[in-house]
């Protein structure tokens, strides 16, 4: 079989950015060859009659030349491009088109808004952890998608006419970063939000997914400026008046934003609170995929887990050919210790749910070698590709398997932003006495014990005789409450009497 017969393509012709994604097919899966992405700002090209300028049709055929080179040892079959908000409204359109199938040598097909949501969120689907029950918002140079659903199948989809590239042409084209062009912005965007807000409110979501450049752009200033990974309004309220203090859009400066971005933070950050304001939503993630990763599922055809997350880990377990017995064995016993410590200790969920993920993989670092195994881990988890996870979740587990065993490094702790710090601190102890507790490999081994917690110190009481019984796990228990004294936590164990 040809090697490029798995390979597939997907090319999306936006508004503010043309955008190629390559893969390949793997195990039911996706691996990412190639992104490329050039910013065309074709939405900038049009005028008051919805007539693309030369300049901006040069802009973009430009880029599709670069795209045809990656194209030509890929199947003409498995490569699908699509237009969207711009190309949908242009009135010469056709003329953009014509010339830029004869450089792709692929049709080029000009979807509507429905089908753009539609498509977003398959790639969310297929791509991004958590409850199966989802909004999925993407903010885009010339329009904004809205789509809630459950599990694979969207049940409510809207296009908005509204975009970062529009919004900034025609609320921002004096670059004055002043409350009143940020009023104005806002006000309407909330005017084209709220004819949906009741259809999409009644559907109700469990998780809110973020899947624009504009998300992205918050979670790299999110991640700068140490906070946690979660999109709430309060922090949109605070960028905005960060950017309002600028003054300029020239001058526009926030740690953790890049300049390639900055040109339009302003106006999809507008849209993106007026979203959160008129839809009442608490929090949002950044997703792991949208239009060009729904496009490559829908030439895959492969089916979409409830949670994604879930193949993501087999995958690593059978490439790194994990003991998937043992990988349980320690979840199973980090899942016991949270529920003793449920009072003391509250770990939420969505916290215990990472812990479990740490714990199946906390033997991949031995596939690389035993010495030095916790950081050959960290290094993997670091740099893998982890479907479902986001880079805050990644950051995390690549720290609790850093800190499986042996001295604790407390800064990689602190610098993971997907849970508080305290939370880190108590699935890294968790982790670390499941790890001990199963070391045997076997079930039968492992004592009824009770584990309780009080500030920093953790109580751990174990059956009369068990740990002379037990020689090297004593040994082992003992010097684990060394290595946590030494960053100020306290592990009591003793005996029942």
């Amino acid at each position: 079989m040809r090697s490029s017969a798995s390979l597939y393509a997907a090319i999306d012709l936006g508004s503010n950015s043309f955008h190629m994604l390559v893969v390949r097919e793997v195990a039911g899966s996706i691996q990412v060859l190639a992104r490329i992405k050039r910013k065309v700002r074709l939405a900038a090209g049009l005028d008051s009659e919805n007539m693309l300028s030369d300049e901006a049709m040069q802009r973009g055929w430009q880029c599709l030349r670069l795209f045809s080179e990656r194209l030509q040892d890929i199947p003409r079959e498995q490569i699908r491009v699509v237009a969207t908000a711009t190309l949908r409204i242009a009135k010469n359109a056709q003329q953009f088109i014509t010339q830029a199938e004869e450089i792709l040598g692929r049709p080029v097909q000009v979807i509507s808004g429905e089908e753009e949501a539609r498509l977003i969120y398959q790639g969310v689907a297929h791509t991004t952890g958590g409850s199966a029950q989802r909004l999925v918002v993407d903010i885009g140079g010339g329009s904004t998608e809205l789509a809630a659903g459950k599990g694979a199948t969207a049940d409510v989809l809207h296009s908005l006419p509204m975009g970062c590239v529009t919004w900034l042409e025609r609320f921002f084209s004096d670059r004055n970063l002043s409350q009143e062009n940020f009023d104005r912005a806002g006000s309407a965007a909330r005017e084209m939000i709220l004819p949906i807000a009741d259809s999409l409110k009644q559907h109700g979501w469990q998780i809110c997914v973020g899947a624009s450049g504009t998300v992205q752009a918050l979670q790299e200033i999110m991640v700068a400026q140490g906070m946690d990974e979660r999109i709430t309004l309060n922090k949109l309220i605070q960028m905005r008046q960060r950017a309002i203090q600028c003054g300029k859009l020239e001058e526009l400066e926030i740690d953790g934003l890049t300049l390639e971005r900055a040109l339009v933070f302003p106006s999809g950050l507008s849209i993106l609170i007026a979203i959160f304001e008129t839809l009442d939503i608490e929090s949002m993630t950044l997703s792991g995929g949208a239009l060009r990763e729904g496009l490559v599922y829908g030439m895959l055809d492969l089916p979409v887990e409830q949670d994604i997350r879930a193949r993501t880990i087999r995958n690593i377990q059978r490439r790194y050919q994990l003991d998937i017995e043992q990988a349980e064995r320690v979840s199973l016993l980090a899942e016991s210790f949270v529920l003793q410590l449920s009072k003391t200790w509250p770990i939420d969920s969505r916290s215990a749910e990472l812990l479990h993920w740490a714990c199946l993989l906390h033997e991949v670092g031995l596939s690389v070698d035993f010495k030095q195994s916790t950081q050959h881990a960290a290094y993997l988890i670091r740099n893998l590709d982890l479907p479902g996870f986001t880079p805050a979740q990644k950051k995390l587990l690549a720290a609790l398997l850093q800190n499986q065993t042996g001295t604790l490094d407390m800064q990689v702790l602190n610098q993971q932003n997907a849970v508080p710090q305290d939370i880190a601190h108590r699935l890294c102890r968790i982790l670390r006495l499941a790890i001990i507790f199963a070391s045997r490999r076997r079930d039968d081994t492992m004592p009824l014990l009770n584990l309780k917690a009080e500030s920093d110190t953790l109580h751990l009481v174990l059956p009369a005789g068990w740990l002379h019984a037990h020689p090297l796990r004593a040994e082992n228990l003992h010097q684990e409450s060394l290595w946590q004294s030494y960053v100020h936590w306290t592990l009591l164990v003793e005996e029942i009497e």
